[in-house]
C-alpha cells in the first residue's frame, strides 16, 4: 500500500462526502418547498440536530468510490476511501453525542 495512493483515496473519500452532503442539502432544500440555499439548509440542520443524518446521506457517494477502486484493482485508494468513511462516521457519532 503506497502512501500516495492511500492519500489520494482518502482525499477522494472526503470530497465525495462533501459533494454528497451538498447534493443531499440541495435536494432537501427543494423538497421543503421553500427553495432554500445549501447554506440555509445546513444552518437549519445544525439548529434542529439532524446534521448527522445529512452527513450520513452524503457518505453514500463514498460507497460508489470504494467499489470503483476495488473494481479497478486499486486497493490502496479503496483503503483511503474506507479510512475517510470511518473518520466521517466517528465525526458523525461525536456530533450526535
Amino acid at each position: 500500500m503506497t502512501k500516495k495512493e492511500f492519500l489520494q483515496g482518502f482525499i477522494t473519500g472526503l470530497l465525495a462526502n462533501i459533494i454528497g452532503l451538498c447534493t443531499a442539502g440541495v435536494i432537501l432544500g427543494k423538497l421543503s418547498g421553500r427553495s432554500d440555499t445549501i447554506l440555509k439548509v445546513l444552518e437549519v440542520a445544525q439548529s434542529e440536530d439532524f446534521m448527522g443524518k445529512l452527513i450520513s446521506l452524503g457518505a453514500i457517494l463514498n460507497l460508489l468510490c470504494f467499489f470503483y477502486f476495488i473494481r479497478k484493482k486499486q486497493d490502496s485508494r479503496a483503503g483511503g476511501v474506507l479510512a475517510a468513511t470511518i473518520l466521517i462516521a466517528m465525526a458523525t457519532l461525536l456530533i450526535k453525542l
